[in-house]
């Protein structure tokens, strides 16, 4: 099924542009994979998915190499140029289709109800609106369809969270590509009208000292049947 145009939704084709966050995310990130274990988040966060399958933010792509083998396609969704080639290139590599297409998570450049699931993966701390690309994540999947999210956020005690707050007003946003570390996943789902499924909390790194970025969480959500757009 062709893509839309993400400028047929109103956005640019490069709506997110941090070509030197995206360079030292790239190199951080593959380093995660084990020394913070975040391979091991990846699988147990793809585990069961099939069918067509969109990725909102897909970054430079390490999920790919995760999705098992009943997922027919996946449609990975990446504003950032950078980002993007990189994940062109591990497309590749996948042992699933996977098309890679500019786009916005608030205007998401496919039709509506087109989709089984739908993966975010550390990508509501950057998103301009959540709110809407939270609509827009309802609107692509079929009723019933499924959101797998791995996600941080607020967390720890009184000096943690003021101390994320006051991080996102200054300087942080602008250091590390637009992402906030004080927004609240769960219950941003759950106010877009999605029915959360099991979900865990947990640190990363599991086992090194908690910072404002640690405190994550990995789970499901739905679609509820039955729901408007």
């Amino acid at each position: 099924m062709p893509l839309r145009s993400a400028r047929d939704r109103g956005v640019p084709r490069d709506a997110v542009h941090h070509p030197l966050f995206a360079r030292y995310y790239a190199r951080i990130s593959v380093g995660a994979e084990t020394r913070m274990g975040m391979a091991r988040v990846r699988e147990r966060l793809l585990a069961g998915l099939s069918g067509r399958v969109i990725e909102v933010g897909a970054g430079n792509g390490l999920n790919f190499s995760h999705y098992p083998g009943t997922v027919s396609e996946v449609v990975a969704i990446e504003p950032e140029r950078v980002l993007r080639q990189l994940a062109v290139e591990a497309a590749l590599r996948a042992q699933v289709p996977v098309d890679v297409a500019p786009g916005a998570a608030e205007a998401l450049p496919v039709k509506s109800e087109a989709f089984d699931a739908a993966v975010v993966s550390l990508v509501l701390c950057s998103v301009r609106d959540v709110p809407r690309a939270l609509g827009e994540l309802r609107r692509v999947l079929r009723p019933s369809g499924q959101v797998r999210f791995f996600e941080h956020g607020r967390g720890g005690g009184r000096v943690m969270t003021f101390t994320q707050r006051a991080l996102d007003r200054t300087l942080w946003p602008p250091l590390s590509g637009g992402c906030h570390l004080s927004r609240e996943p769960v219950a941003a789902l759950r106010e877009a009208g999605f029915a959360l499924g099991p979900y865990r909390r947990l640190m990363m790194p599991e086992n090194g000292p908690a910072l404002p970025s640690s405190y994550c969480v990995l789970g499901t959500a739905w679609r509820p049947p039955g729901t408007p757009e």
